[in-house]
């Protein structure tokens, strides 16, 4: 064995050194006790263990069951090789220097190697996987320990290559015998002294030990060596067990806990749980439980640092510079005065104020994993190394030339433009800067779109060009709703005072443009889901609370039911709420009921049945026939409410409601990646419906489609159409466009 397996399972060591619960831990399996389900006679695993024939096992039950036990008992009787690990202490560096030795073993020697992995649960995803190629070719046999449940908690590749068996709580009996065992062994136990407990006394460290066999041995050890004056006794001294030290000592079963057992990681982690809930007086205890029981103070303070970034973080930033001098200091002074050091950081983070905002790294971490090909924007790649025929670096705004030093433009790459990762609380420094950061998000958000200084290709691989258009594709749906923005606010006359309500607000692009020209209004926005909800939600809390926009989540009909009835509006906005024009009449009622007598409702609709279609991109004859066949149904079918209205059609339907009503038709183009997800839902969706319903066969017809469409990028036509409505003349902005004065006002503005 190695060094590290030395460290679990070594011979007894000195008596007064090692814990009993250590010193008693069974060497062959006829010492083990408990566990018969699994290991009594006749039992797989014993037969397994006794013919050398284990294969890949992860034991999972409570603490002091008996797992590592179970693995010192393998160690001692196998003629494999036998390695350890502890997931906590652990990672993958050491589990390749494992797995490279145990291949060299089975090349060179024929020797299998038995990896003992305790605490396995606490490995992440990759760290697994990369046990598992090993675990599946033979190269290693896992014996995993846990606490808990591995099919929730360990991977389930590894789970379904392993065995598992579940060690339960001792029953009192079996708990009773490990006593007894402790003090009748003349060598590891007590069986050379002479220990008498008053009636009851014993029975009282099983019973509240709980089937807990590390607890019961550690309760033992304390009540038997603190007993006498001085431990060792004097020969023939008899050592009393009254109630009284039972009790005691089974209250203090945690300062001589095992620390390569559960209960270490469990005060750990109170204490560290104790210091994120601010209770600086649990945080004393546990503290005083680790530091008692002879914890490594280097490895508290680890944890204390840890903590100070990722519980306390920009919430209070001095707090690691706290953490880091004491534990720079206890390295100066040393035991017992460093306890005071200890004692100061524990306090400092128990009762400074919290943030988690650094987690944020998190989401970005995985967001890389996911987009790993999002490029540089242009702007910000490196000039000096291209010159400038690449065109790098050509548009960069240099912050401290402003004023200041910042100036909204694009940081991250195109397709996580408008992404969130660091969300400032409301606690400590944090709270102080929170209204800049909101301030310049919003300003960034306000710049987003497609990077103007393009990239000039000309010295690019022949490929690149289509992978930068890829790539660029799914922005340019960006561009699109900025100019579907602009449009719909076009020619508005917005007072100061007006209330506006923002239909289908989705994440805020029409309510952020609406509330600039309403500061002394209310602006209303409702949104179709919670998480379009907690997104804006997000953005206003930077606003003053009078400032800040009402949101509703829910259909706009009802949303609309929950406002006062006294509150009207003088300008209704939305993009894409009359889906259905034909069973919508009960929105643009609401919405009728809620309008000023004055007001203006401005929509921009997507008529479908006049944009683009997949049988436009389709070569074959054959299958464009059949798409036109079924777009027939799916575009013009008088039954389907979504598809079966034009844009001649508005004017019928909210004459209704309305006496003044326009109606302009844009027809735009953009370049959208037809992707399988898109083409499956389309094909298994609405055609095969009305391939059905016209009696005609869509067997194969999603294979022939992705064939001639999927990772094509194509110029998909839409007709919208944006819609003014009021029962007043409708009010005619007073800009000319020909007007060179108010142009220069508005480049101002910009």
């Amino acid at each position: 064995m190695s060094g590290d397996e030395r460290d679990l399972f070594s011979a007894a060591q000195d008596i007064s050194v090692e814990p009993l619960a250590a010193r008693m831990r069974p060497r062959t399996i006829d010492e083990y006790i408990g566990q018969e389900h699994i290991i009594g006679k006749g039992r797989l695993l014993r037969r397994a263990i006794q013919a050398d024939l284990l294969s890949s096992v992860i034991f999972y039950g409570p603490p002091g069951t008996g797992k590592t036990t179970l693995a010192r008992v393998i160690a001692n009787t196998t003629r494999s090789h036998f390695s350890t690990l502890n997931a906590v202490l652990s990672g993958v560096k050491e589990l390749r220097y494992e797995i490279d030795n145990a291949r060299d073993r089975l090349k060179h020697y024929g020797q299998k190697t038995i990896l003992f992995i305790d605490e396995v649960h606490r490995w992440n995803k990759s760290q697994q996987d990369a046990l598992l190629p090993w675990v599946e070719n033979g190269t290693i046999i896992l014996i995993g320990a846990t606490t808990e449940n591995p099919y929730f908690e360990v991977n389930a590749a590894l789970v379904s290559r392993s065995r598992i068996f579940q060690l339960t709580k001792l029953s009192d009996e079996e708990m009773m015998r490990v006593a007894m065992q402790a003090l009748k062994d003349r060598q590891r136990g007590y069986g050379a002294y002479k220990v008498h407990f008053e009636e009851g006394a014993l029975e009282h460290l099983v019973s509240v030990a709980a089937g807990d066999a590390r607890s019961l041995l550690n309760a033992l050890q304390l009540a038997v060596e603190t007993t006498p004056e001085h431990f060792p006794p004097q020969e023939g001294e008899t050592i009393e067990i009254t109630m009284a030290v039972a009790e005691e000592s089974i209250q203090k079963r945690a300062v001589l806990y095992d620390k390569e057992g559960d209960y270490h990681f469990d005060v750990i982690s109170a204490f560290i749980k104790s210091l994120r809930g601010s209770d600086p007086d649990a945080a004393m205890y546990w503290l005083a439980k680790m530091v008692a029981a002879g914890e490594e103070p280097r490895f508290i303070f680890r944890r204390m640092l840890i903590l100070a970034c990722e519980d306390v973080g920009m919430a209070d930033p001095a707090a690691i510079r706290v953490v880091e001098s004491c534990a720079e200091a206890y390295d100066r002074i040393g035991l017992p005065e460093g306890r005071f050091l200890l004692t100061q950081a524990a306090l400092y983070l128990s009762t400074c104020p919290k943030s988690n905002s650094s987690l944020g790294f998190f989401d970005a971490l995985s967001d890389v994993e996911k987009e790993a090909d999002d490029e540089v924007p242009n702007h910000l790649k490196d000039p000096s190394r291209d010159g400038k025929d690449l065109g790098h670096g050509k548009g960069y705004l240099y912050p401290h030339s402003y004023r200041e030093h910042f100036v909204a433009q694009q940081y991250l790459p195109d397709g996580l433009q408008g992404k969130i990762y660091y969300h400032p609380s409301d606690q400590g420094y944090e709270d102080r800067i929170k209204e800049a950061v909101e301030r310049r998000r919003e300003a960034q958000l306000e710049s987003i779109s497609a990077s103007p200084f393009v990239e000039n290709l000309t010295y690019s691989p022949p490929d690149r060009a289509a992978e930068r258009w890829l790539k660029r594709a799914s922005s340019n749906g960006s561009q699109l709703l900025l100019q579907i923005r602009d449009n719909l606010f076009e020619g508005l006359l917005i007072r100061r005072s007006d209330n506006i309500l923002v239909l289908n607000a989705s994440h805020g692009l029409l309510l952020w443009q609406a509330m600039k020209s309403n500061p002394e209004g209310l602006a209303v926005a409702i949104v179709r889901s919670d998480e379009d909800k907690a997104y804006i939600d997000h953005y206003k809390s930077q606003l003053e609370l009078l400032r800040q926009p009402i949101v509703l989540s829910g259909p706009a009909t009802q949303a609309i039911a929950q406002l006062d009835d006294d509150l009207k509006f003088e300008l209704v906005i939305a993009r894409n709420v009359l889906t259905r024009l034909w069973d919508d009449e009960d929105l643009v009622r609401a919405i009728f009921r809620v309008l000023k007598s004055d007001g203006l409702l401005r929509l921009c609709e997507g008529v479908p049945s006049q944009g683009s279609a997949l049988s436009d991109f389709v070569a074959d004859p054959a299958l464009k026939l059949t798409l036109e066949k079924a777009e027939s149904l799916v575009f013009h079918d008088k039954a389907n409410a979504k598809t079966n209205w034009s844009v001649d059609d508005v004017p019928r339907f909210l004459g209704k409601f309305f006496s003044a009503i326009e109606c302009r038709q844009e027809t735009v183009q953009e370049e959208r990646l037809l992707d399988k997800t898109s083409l499956t839902a389309w094909i298994t969706g609405s055609y095969s419906k009305a391939l059905d319903r016209l009696g005609l066969p869509s067997e194969g017809l999603l294979e022939r489609v992705l064939a001639q469409l999927e990772g094509r990028c194509v110029r998909w036509r839409h007709t919208l159409v944006y819609i003014s409505a009021s029962n007043s003349p409708l009010r005619k902005s007073d800009r000319k466009d020909g007007d060179a004065d108010w142009h220069e006002v508005l480049e101002k503005t910009k």
